[in-house]
Formats: C-alpha cells, structure tokens, sequence
C-alpha cells in the first residue's frame, strides 16, 4: 500500500514521463505518427502474405456470417501481443534510460516502465480503433467491442508485472534482455496469432491442449479474436481464471521489482 500510495503520489511524472517517451519517439521523422500505423501494417501484410498466402493458412468465418479473413483473423491477435511485447520490453529500456534521472532526483523506480506501458497503450488504441473500423465497415460488429478495454487493462498488467521483473534483474545482470528477445520469439509462435485455437485442439492431445491454454497470453488473443472477429464473448471461467492471473502476476512482478530496486540506482 505504501508503495502504491507513492505512485500516486508521483502520478504527474508519470504522466510526463509518458508524454516525453510520445514526443521523442517521432522525432525529427519526417512521417512522424504515421509511423504508429505504418509499422503494425507492414507486419501484417508480410505475416497475412507469408502465413496467409504461402502457407495456405485459413480463418473461420466472421461472426456475422461473411466469409472468413485470415489478415483480420491475425491483426486481432497482433493487437494484444504488439501492446504486450511492447510493455514487457519497454519496461527494461525505460528504466535503464531513466537511470541518469534516477541518480540526480529521487522518484520511485517503478515510474519509467508504468509510463512506458502508458505509452504503448495509446498505440494499441489506435491498432484497435483501426481494426473496430473495418469491423463495421464490413458489418461485422457487435457489442462485444466493448470487451476491448478489458482486454487493454490486464494485458497490461500481465505485461507490466513480468517487465518490471525483467527490468530490474536486467539492471544486475544484461543478459537478461538478450534471453527475454529470445523467449519472446519462442512466445509469438506458442501463441495462437499466425494461428487459431481450433488448430492447435486438433493436433495436440487432450492434456497438452488444456497445458497450452494455461499461457494467459493464449486466452487474451482468444478475448480479441472472440470480441472483434467471432462477435462472441469469452466464457466466464477465461475471464475470471485469465483477470486472477494477469492480476496475480503485476502484484508478484511488482512486489519483487519493489525489493530489488532499493538498490537499483546505485547499479544504475
């Protein structure tokens, strides 16, 4: 409680520190915010081409009832794992570039990452706002739309308790983000983006399935794709079991970043 009362506290730097992170990171491009689209659109293309065209990957169809769309299949899923893979990895560059902040003022340590994940939250609002256009440009929208910001709040908070893990024991020890750029490879492929769950109850054993489905990051692209494709809402065991666990997870990540950076300046 002491340390959440003291981030508040501090609210107004973490508000700056984000509006500072919005303003350089376009600065002096010449597109400037349109890179925000630009970037999460090339992706999609070159993984709706490669997965999509070459590979022969299918989508169900839409919950309204049009013909299914592997591109927009993939971005439901690319919106929750850019604005995940973003928090937990601008957690470890935010705080290790605030350390020259860190040794001439004093603020909590934990106000670098949160304001990170501030910021990579804006661009997934944008990713989602684009996406919930076409939706209705096509006809296929619904209120489970309204599931979106649900889906923002404990990505977050998943993302944002394993990165501020990440970040501190990074400040120790630099290999840590070697092995976190590493893992997150690994993730993005046990991940059902580039594929449905259907596909991977078809092949995996009963046992292996429910193992798989234990990932919380599994279950949050499944809420998206649910909410923005299939027009359907998540059962109520996802929601409550997924919310218990990405809640869990910011509150460990987040008592552990609260011990280790006591001395975290000083390694700064």
């Amino acid at each position: 409680m002491t340390a959440a009362t003291e981030l508040w506290t501090y609210r107004n730097l973490i508000y700056n520190l984000a509006q500072r992170e919005l303003r350089a990171r376009y600065k002096k491009s010449i597109l400037g915010w349109a890179w925000s689209l630009i970037n999460p659109a090339s992706t999609l293309i070159i993984y709706s081409v490669v997965f999509g065209v070459l590979l022969k990957g299918q989508a169900p169809d839409m919950g309204s009832g049009r013909e299914g769309n592997f591109a927009l299949s993939l971005f439901c899923g690319l919106v929750v794992w850019n604005f995940f893979a973003g928090t937990l990895t601008g957690s470890i560059s935010a705080l290790m570039g605030a350390g020259p902040l860190l040794n001439k003022v004093y603020f909590p340590a934990a106000c670098p990452p949160i304001a990170n994940m501030f910021t990579i939250m804006l661009q997934a609002v944008i990713e989602g706002g684009i996406l919930m256009v076409i939706m209705i440009a096509l006809g296929n929208a619904g209120p489970t739309f309204l599931l979106f910001p649900l889906i923002l709040v404990f990505v977050g908070l998943f993302g944002l308790g394993i990165g501020m893990v990440a970040a501190v024991y990074n400040v120790y020890l630099r290999d840590v983000n070697y092995l976190v750029s590493i893992m997150m490879n690994v993730l993005f492929y046990m991940t059902p983006i580039v594929y449905t769950l259907d596909v991977v109850k078809a092949e995996l054993p009963s046992w292996a399935y429910r193992l798989y489905t234990l990932n919380p990051l599994t279950q949050f692209v499944n809420w998206s794709r649910d909410a923005f494709y299939l027009l359907q809402w998540p059962s109520l065991p996802s929601l409550l079991g997924t919310a218990a666990a990405a809640s869990l997870t910011f509150v460990v990540g987040a008592a552990i970043f609260q011990r280790k950076a006591r001395n975290v300046i000083e390694e700064l």
